[in-house]
């Protein structure tokens, strides 16, 4: 995308990969919920985990790298200076699952499935690009207008599915046995909703291709299914699955104990990273009419008491997210510079004020678990709004009903740190329901966007691209990455100011920026927490690279021994 590849022509593997890797054995991860299908697209329904190794794409990214990509299924490419169409030349060796060629037949039909069948953000997203065959192994897609190389990129990441076994089905509906793939692992042994078994292909042909040396090396995968974290950590600990990554910090100080531990069977381990970090919290949503007001959203985010959380939930050990852009220097922090005043004018009187005069910030709190400075700046918010306190509760002047909405979860941890959250909305006079159920549902209604509140978060963003535009143009509100449901002119011109700027650092580096401002002060979520490490722990049968990679844990880089 910009700058040169990390690796030359004529690399042999990845540094973070150990090329002489062992093949073979079985590991057990877990997963939670359950699940009904095995259609990793289907518009509707629960897909089964591990289904990002089903297929492969036509490049693929490295790990330590944020904007390179390198053969796969395609093994060169060609395109003209001014970026107006791409060729794929497929590998001739490459084949699907059952040995079975793959062709050009195959990318194209791959790319109009996902248009004409897929989730509506692909068709906005691929808007007026045509795919087609030129030869038994060259695709070439003609882009709309040229010089958009960052959606070349995105089509470098184009899943390919074998159009033999899908032609003949309903791509959007759920599919209930497993598919013919084109990645290196294929569903094996499964109990539908109970667990999965992924088995490698033992002819998987790119396994010995740069891209894929020294990785997959499991000869199965198995995700046994728990309704419950606290049932599933417990059987970690009595060893009924390998490998866990953790999240609950008070978990990780109290509940990583006991034999297994002590005898150095489970292997307890903190990986520090430098990696974006996503930004996790409690989605609003916009569409509802109690939510629609910018002071109502800031209001209710005083009620996140986090240092107190930080303090007697996760023993003072993470750091409040502020920001869409967490480790990387698209963070806005200080004022606005002179470069990003110039981009917020024109839209001065359609964002909040305090983006030009104020550095965003979450509020803070003592940790002491009283909160009335914070209830009173958010009881004058609501004033302001239309709302008065009455007998305790928070009642609208125009209807005289009590503000009330419903956090929709699916996992007890979350439920853990809603409990103080409603507790101090509850002191506000506010009513928060906290509804949990079960991961199908969850899905359904997060896709449908039926829902007050939800607690989910925003992928991790190395740089502003345009895939911004799933989460928060207009022209994407259908999508289920809106979580917010934000249709906002403002923010449309942000992130159309940011798809043009890809080919100017300088130019990206403040609009991000703006961006990040604007989102922020809009309030749509209220901000939880990160760290900048991984905890794992593992079988001590598992080993893992000497050299870690940059952006990601690399799971699928490991071993048994």
């Amino acid at each position: 995308m910009r700058g040169e590849a990390k690796y030359e022509t004529g690399f042999t593997h990845f540094e973070y990969v150990n090329p002489d890797a062992p093949k073979g054995g079985t590991v057990i991860l877990h997963a939670i919920g359950t699940y009904d299908n095995f259609h990793a697209y289907a518009l509707r329904g629960d897909r089964a985990a591990g289904w990002t190794y089903y297929y492969d794409t036509l490049m693929v990214n490295s790990y330590d790298e944020d904007e390179s990509m390198y053969p796969l299924i395609a093994e060169k490419i060609e395109y003209p200076e001014d970026y107006s169409f791409i060729i794929f030349y497929i590998n001739p060796k490459a084949a699907d699952q059952d040995g079975v060629p793959i062709t050009a037949e195959d990318v194209a039909f791959s790319f109009n499935i996902f248009y004409e069948k897929g989730v509506p953000q692909f068709r906005v997203y691929y808007k007026d690009i045509t795919a087609t065959v030129i030869g038994s192994h060259a695709v070439r897609f003609d882009l709309p207008e040229p010089g958009n190389r960052e959606l070349m990129m995105a089509l470098c990441g184009l899943t390919v599915l074998p159009k033999r076994f899908w032609e003949s089905r309903d791509f959007s509906e759920p599919l209930i046995i497993p598919p013919v793939g084109t990645g290196p692992y294929r569903v094996g042994d499964y109990k539908m909703g109970q667990y999965v078994t992924l088995e490698r292909v033992k002819d998987y042909w790119a396994a010995d291709l740069p891209s894929r040396k020294g990785r997959y090396n499991f000869d199965r995968i198995r995700y046994d299914y728990y309704r419950d974290d606290t049932i599933a950590l417990e059987a970690f600990k009595s060893g009924e699955y390998d490998f866990r990554s953790e999240s609950n910090l008070m978990n990780w100080v109290t509940q990583y104990t006991g034999p297994a531990f002590n005898a150095g069977t489970i292997i307890k381990e903190v990986i520090p990273h430098t990696m974006p970090r996503p930004l996790i919290g409690f989605n609003i949503n916009t569409q509802r009419p109690v939510f629609q007001d910018q002071r109502v959203r800031r209001a209710i985010n005083y009620a996140m008491d986090f240092e107190w959380i930080n303090k007697n939930l996760f023993y003072s050990q993470y750091t409040r997210t502020r920001s869409y852009f967490t480790n990387t220097m698209y963070e806005a922090t200080g004022l606005p510079s002179r470069e990003e005043i110039e981009i917020l004018e024109p839209i001065r009187d359609s964002i909040p004020p305090e983006v030009f005069t104020e550095e965003y910030n979450p509020s803070r709190t003592d940790g002491s678990g009283f909160i009335r400075p914070q209830m009173r700046e958010a009881l004058a918010l609501l004033k302001e709004a239309g709302w008065e306190l009455r007998n305790g509760k928070l009642i609208s002047a125009e209807t005289g009903r009590q503000m009330s909405f419903e956090l929709l979860i699916y996992t007890s941890e979350s439920e853990r740190i809603a409990i103080p959250f409603q507790r101090n909305l509850e002191r506000m006079g506010i009513e928060m329901k906290i509804r949990m159920v079960d991961s199908s549902q969850y899905v359904n209604r997060l896709r449908s966007r039926d829902y007050d509140m939800l607690d989910r978060g925003y992928e991790a963003q190395i740089y502003p691209g345009s895939s911004l535009a799933l989460f928060w143009h207009s022209d994407y509100i259908e999508s289920s990455y809106n979580m917010a449901g934000v249709t906002d002119p403002a923010i449309d011109y942000l992130i159309d100011g940011i798809i043009a700027s890809q080919e100017d650092e300088d130019a990206l580096l403040a609009w991000g920026r703006a961006l990040d401002r604007v989102l922020s002060w809009n309030y749509y979520i209220v901000p939880q927490w990160h760290t900048s490490e991984f905890r794992v722990a593992y079988n001590k049968k598992l080993a893992r690279p000497e050299i870690p990679p940059t952006y990601s844990l690399g799971f699928d880089t490991w071993w048994l021994e």
